[in-house]
């Protein structure tokens, strides 16, 4: 009979390794999955600080929310763009301040 402990991290490899081919030779889905290494860095290194393991859990979530935001550079210059152009209409309208 044979042992099946180390099973589960073969798995994980092999699943990771597919994922990185799919983004890179997937041209339809290369983007989707570009964006689920990321997402899946920062939900591992959320779970990683909840099971107590803090310093790996911190590296890998800043990881992730790195190159997640690199990815969506492009949306988040833009929303920035738009709040901030909200905000200096709101302070010319002569409202009261929230913020002082």
């Amino acid at each position: 009979m044979r042992n099946s402990k180390g099973n589960g991290m073969g798995i994980l490899l092999i699943g990771l390794g597919a994922l990185i081919l799919l983004g890179v030779f997937g041209p339809l889905l290369g983007w989707l999955f570009s964006l689920l290494i990321p997402v899946l860095m920062v939900a591992l290194g959320y779970y990683g600080i909840r099971q107590g393991n803090t310093l790996f859990g911190w590296i890998v979530l800043g990881i992730g929310v790195m190159v997640l935001m690199g990815k969506l550079s492009w949306l988040i210059g833009p929303i920035l763009g738009i709040l901030l152009i909200a905000y200096g209409v709101s302070r010319l309208k002569g409202g009261r301040s929230r913020y002082y």
